[in-house]
């Protein structure tokens, strides 16, 4: 066996004849089954051409079709690149143009939009719906189901994913056959998945949550799969009963939290509920255990490393961090500036290495050299700190770091007081210009449904709770946190929205 991503997921599939995929509709996939659709894929690739080191690009909503065309990208060696379905036209050409994709994979609506920017590309074109059916389905039914999957070394190419692009110009990150079979791997064991495992899968799969979490570890297991097209919170309670596993972002917690129906007795059959992709609010945290008896097992990851730290299966899940770093995955923090590593808590930049950290940026050479220690260490951008347990805690990003009269402020420090307070469904805190102080802490709040909280009761809060210079200088009242399709806060928006809240032009 070689170290195709795909043989370590499914190498023997082709005989295994246990359901792999339930569908929205009910139909059910083995794993023979999808062994067979991801071969005849991947013999249409391959005779069109594709094949080790091509990017095949894909902006199609969830199906299992979808799922198939991702195998079987990696069975002939060619690299898989999805894209969000929410991107526009011009983002979406940014990535073509920046990928040079071979074949570009799209919802048939946006058919006449990608051919214009394939023509510039040099890419051809193929439609893929929410039903699994387009112009790619219809051209691979005729094809044979039994392909020899391309062998892979750990380090060659398996994936680019481009980056939020919150802030500045996206980058592809470059993700590898070792990378990402490391981390599944490394999870089936630290989650302790076995076959007999059900996910209920909600997320979308055109991110590391739900492409490479939960759908190759669930793989990996051989476990079966509940293929949601979207979240519904009712209807995942009411799956619940013949499930084991949910992974999820905050705000799915979050919904499932306002259900009357959620209790110790319809969680009952479950054993692991997931979280990441945002920060999970130590308050939503201990409600979901009161609620249920479960303690969620919050985990840190990014784009660039997959899955980087997880509160442990047995043992302490700790509310408000994500964990011990995973096995052969070494964590350190270090000063922003200078990169000596700092003692157990004290906050600062945190870094890491393994075998999940990514192979660099594509086609941004000095921007990878710049984002590495010369030692191997990636610096992730994100600022935390280790406690003496070796749990690691996220206290925000580093381009989030407020500096006010000199000072540094940490926002999450700031949002952690504001959500506890009554009347505070959540908050975010920003730095914005400010004329004598170089930047103003600011925090955006969204108040609990029928709450009249307002600004000088907040400030009042937390008066006796933070330090003078952590305190906002202003409260501002909004119905909703920007947020991408991950569920994490766009603080740059905010930063934008308020930019000039203290020159008198807000």
């Amino acid at each position: 066996m070689t170290s195709n991503l795909y043989d370590r997921l499914l190498a023997g599939a082709e005989s295994d004849q246990s359901i792999c995929i339930e569908k929205d509709d009910g139909a059910a996939l083995s794993y023979a089954d999808l062994a067979a659709l991801s071969g005849r894929f991947a013999n249409f690739l391959a005779r069109t051409g594709i094949g080790p080191n091509h990017r095949v690009a894909v902006k199609a909503e969830k199906s299992v079709e979808a799922v198939a065309l991702y195998l079987a990208t990696l069975r002939t060696g060619a690299v898989y690149l999805p894209l969000n379905t929410a991107y526009t036209p011009t983002e979406t050409e940014y990535f073509i143009r920046d990928a040079q994709p071979t074949l570009i994979v799209c919802d048939p609506r946006e058919e006449a939009d990608l051919r214009a920017i394939a023509a510039k590309a040099g890419g051809r074109v193929e439609t893929l719906d929410h039903h699994g059916k387009g112009s790619l389905t219809d051209a691979v039914a005729d094809f044979p189901a039994r392909f020899d999957t391309v062998a892979r070394a750990n380090d060659d190419l398996a994936a680019i994913l481009y980056t939020s692009g919150t802030t500045g110009r996206s980058k592809g990150a470059m993700l590898t056959h070792g990378n990402l079979s490391s981390n599944a791997l490394t999870l089936v064991e630290e989650w302790r998945y076995s076959s007999k495992d059900v996910l209920i899968h909600a997320l979308p799969i055109y991110h590391v949550h739900g492409l490479f979490v939960a759908c190759n570890v669930t793989l990996a297991a051989r476990a079966r799969i509940l293929f949601m097209q979207k979240f519904d919170a009712e209807r995942i309670l009411a799956t619940m009963a013949r499930s084991t596993v949910l992974m999820g972002v905050p705000t799915f917690y979050v919904r499932l939290l306002e259900s009357a129906n959620l209790n110790e007795r319809s969680t009952a059959n479950m054993r692991l509920f997931v979280a990441g992709s945002a920060p999970l609010l130590a308050e939503t945290h201990r409600a979901w255990k009161e609620r249920t008896g479960h303690a969620i097992l919050e985990r840190y990851g990014m784009t660039e490393t997959g899955m980087i730290a997880s509160n442990p299966y047995e043992g302490p899940r700790i509310a408000g961090s994500v964990g011990r770093p995973l096995p052969a995955v070494e964590v350190r923090v270090t000063d922003p500036e200078t990169g000596a590593p700092l003692p157990v808590g004290d906050v600062g930049m945190i870094e890491v290495k393994g075998p999940n950290v990514f192979a660099g940026y594509w086609n941004m050479p000095d921007k990878t050299a710049a984002e590495f220690r010369p030692d191997g260490f990636f610096i992730t951008g994100d600022l935390g700190k280790l406690d003496a347990n070796g749990y690691l805690h996220i206290v925000g990003r580093g381009k989030d770091l407020i500096i006010t009269g000199g000072v540094n402020v940490y926002p999450k420090e700031i949002e952690t007081e504001i959500d506890a307070i009554p009347g505070v469904s959540e908050s975010a805190v920003v730095g914005v210009p400010h004329a004598d102080f170089g930047e103003g802490v600011t925090a955006a709040v969204v108040r609990s449904p029928g709450s009249s909280v307002d600004e000088r009761a907040i400030l009042a809060a937390l008066s006796g709770r933070l330090a003078r210079f952590k305190q906002p200088k202003r409260v501002v009242f909004v119905d909703g946190l920007p947020r991408n399709a991950m569920g994490k806060v766009q603080k740059n928006v905010l930063r934008e929205r308020f930019a000039d809240i203290y020159s008198g032009r807000a």
